[in-house]
């Protein structure tokens, strides 16, 4: 088999070389270190958020207990949800994305990789800006929704709710700066050949995911900024004795947060798929339908909103429409589903640590839509609403959804990340303690609720038939988080003793089992051309990672470059040159930061420091030096 020949790969090292050391992570653009940093901070905040819980779970593991104050109580659940929707869960799935989708689209970075470093450091800086209202006192406290008027100067008179509301503002900057630079990698940089239908349905699901962030993350945004514009400034957007509407926040905040449940749940979803055909050895039945219920999914989450509205009072007729929407948006989930069912059945499946996590991973998503489609007839609605019920619900879906693919993708990707194989005893034991936990947290939830325990509860009274359920689900919480630490010991035991991983340990179908373990820094020796939805089981020339000129591949040896194409049938158009290492997207997130704290304490010098070096963190960003800066 023809090679690519030593003097084109020691061009590729020297022209994408970053050195290693401490100072290149605060200044590369490499989307695989980027992917990483993304993941490692995602999982760090994972273990904050999971902390409270389990402090808020030790509070309700019995009846009148007092660990903790009411105070301290409402900061705990607050933040615990900011962190695990904004700073966990959207993250940790765009940092696998970061790392595999040029990867499985054949390209070499992200179509603007100075963008991607700085909605990293962004998305960090908004975690460090949350987190240190603990410092003070002043968390957060009227819930991750922060309903108005609870949330608004009167009721709540401290700047726990500016970080809130600050917070969430910051965080979109960095998510809707990486999700133009998905659609823009995937739409437009994908390997020759790699037609709009050959394109790995993981893929799909992160365009699915970023094209629902660009529309569902404004409202949040102008919710937000009305909401600090009524606090600090005195306006009368949510203010109903001055003209104002208190529900204009629940519906900018639901038209954001029911996608949001999308938003997280797609990326996850196209994990599951691309883990099923690797381990049963045949190819996913019903890919085109997969990926229709896919898009589809993520359009028909923007009619569900007011699915949260049911009690408000809002008109009959508008409230039947959208408990229509809400049954028919099941639909595109239960095509998902079947279509795993039927490639496990058609294939061997192979009951390795990752199909086991995709297992258990179909069996609570299911378990958990049964009990959303209840939510959508609206008596039953009305009857269980803001009890515990609707809590095991949103946990059973959200959580469910994603713990259990996001173990999967860490023991399926990590050996071709790290270069280090996991411990399959380990994994399949960190799998069933998961597991056991999971249902020993959440489901006593839904008889606590059906029994009238409300959500948001601090404590309760004894002899309401609420104990065993909570002290359950305490119990299950501790066995989940004894789980979690088994994976985590597991990933840093493969760092240290792991054995090496081979380039493709699984036999997987898609482009990045053709690069090595882990990937060199220019992903492909040569751009390859594909001609297979399952390119590395139908082209046995990409496995050794450089498909050979005479069919198809390209070197691109000439510098600091990768290949743009056209949109639907992936035909090459240009030869771009991509932008090196650099510190300016750190300068410029250091910037906001100081900015964004000084709003929030009112102290303008700092936030004027914050503006000035922000502005020149962006004029070095883009002042031309004889080399490419755009992205």
């Amino acid at each position: 088999m023809a090679t690519v020949t030593t003097e084109p790969l020691e061009a590729l090292e020297q022209s994408w070389y970053e050195p290693p050391g401490l100072i290149s992570w605060f200044t590369t653009v490499d989307h695989k270190r980027i992917g990483m940093k993304y993941l490692v901070t995602a999982l760090a905040f994972f273990v904050f958020g999971g902390i409270e819980s389990l402090i808020m779970r030790a509070q309700l593991g019995g009846p009148e207990l007092h660990l903790i104050s009411p105070e301290a109580y409402n900061q705990l659940f607050s933040m615990h949800g900011v962190t695990m929707m904004f700073l966990f869960a959207m993250p940790v799935l765009s940092g696998f994305g970061n790392f595999f989708v040029p990867l499985m689209v054949g390209t070499r970075d992200m179509a603007f990789p100075r963008l991607n470093a700085f909605g990293y450091w962004v998305f960090l800086a908004a975690g460090i800006f949350l987190y240190s209202a603990f410092l003070i006192g002043r968390a957060p406290d009227a819930g991750w929704f922060a309903y108005t008027p609870l949330s608004d100067g009167k009721f709540s008179p401290g700047i726990n709710i500016d970080f809130y509301a600050l917070g969430l503002i910051f965080t979109a900057i960095s998510s809707t700066g990486g999700a133009i630079n998905f659609i823009v990698t995937i739409l437009k940089m994908r390997a020759p050949g790699m037609s709009i239908n050959r394109i790995p349905i993981f893929v799909w699901g992160e365009l699915a995911m970023s094209l629902a962030i660009v529309f569902a993350l404004p409202p949040l945004t102008v919710a937000c900024t009305l909401l600090e514009l009524q606090r600090r400034f005195g306006f009368h957007f949510f203010d109903s004795g001055k003209g104002g509407d208190p529900l204009l926040w629940q519906h900018l905040f639901w038209i954001f947060g029911h996608p949001e449940v999308y938003i997280i749940v797609l990326p996850a979803l196209g994990v599951v798929s691309a883990i099923i055909p690797t381990f049963v050895r045949r190819r996913m039945v019903g890919y085109t339908w997969i990926v229709v219920a896919e898009m589809a999914t993520a359009l028909i989450g923007f009619g569900v909103w007011t699915h949260h509205m049911f009690v408000t009072g809002l008109p009959q007729v508008a409230l039947s429409f959208v408990s229509l929407v809400s049954f028919m948006i099941t639909i595109p989930s239960g095509v998902q589903i079947f279509a795993w069912v039927a490639t496990l059945i058609a294939g061997r499946p192979v009951l390795r640590t990752p199909l086991l996590f995709v297992i258990g991973f179909i069996l609570v998503f299911v378990l958990g839509g049964l009990s959303g489609v209840m939510f959508a007839a609206i008596p039953f609605d009305a009857q269980v609403h803001d009890s515990y019920f609707v809590v095991a619900h949103f946990h059973y879906v959200m959580v469910g959804a994603v713990i259990f693919p996001l173990f999967g993708a860490l023991y399926y990707w990590l050996p071709k990340m790290t270069g280090k194989l996991m411990s399959e005893r380990w994994g399949k034991a960190s799998f069933w303690t998961i597991f056991v936990g999971f249902n020993l947290a959440f489901f006593p939830m839904h008889i606590a609720g059906i029994l009238g325990q409300p959500r948001r509860t601090y404590t309760y009274q004894a002899g309401l038939g609420w104990t065993a359920p909570n002290l359950i689900s305490t119990v299950g919480s501790f066995l989940l988080g004894a789980g979690i630490l088994i994976t985590f010991v597991n990933w840093v035991w493969s760092l240290r003793r792991g054995p090496e991983a081979p380039n493709d340990p699984w036999g997987g179908d898609t482009l990045e089992w053709a690069t090595t373990s882990p990937p060199p820094e220019y992903n492909f020796a040569a751009v390859p051309t594909v001609r297979s939805l399952e390119p590395v089981w139908d082209q046995p020339e990409l496995r050794d990672g450089a498909q050979p000129a005479d069919q198809g591949g390209r070197a691109l040896v000439g510098g600091h470059l990768t290949l743009s194409t056209s949109m639907l049938d992936g035909t090459p158009r240009a030869v771009i040159p991509m932008p090196h290492a650099t510190a300016w997207p750190l300068v410029a997130t250091a910037g906001l930061l100081f900015g964004f704290w000084g709003v929030v304490f009112g102290a303008w010098l700092l936030g004027g420091a914050g503006a000035l070096l922000f502005a020149a963190g962006m004029i070095g960003w883009h002042w031309p030096k004889g080399e490419t800066q755009e992205g």
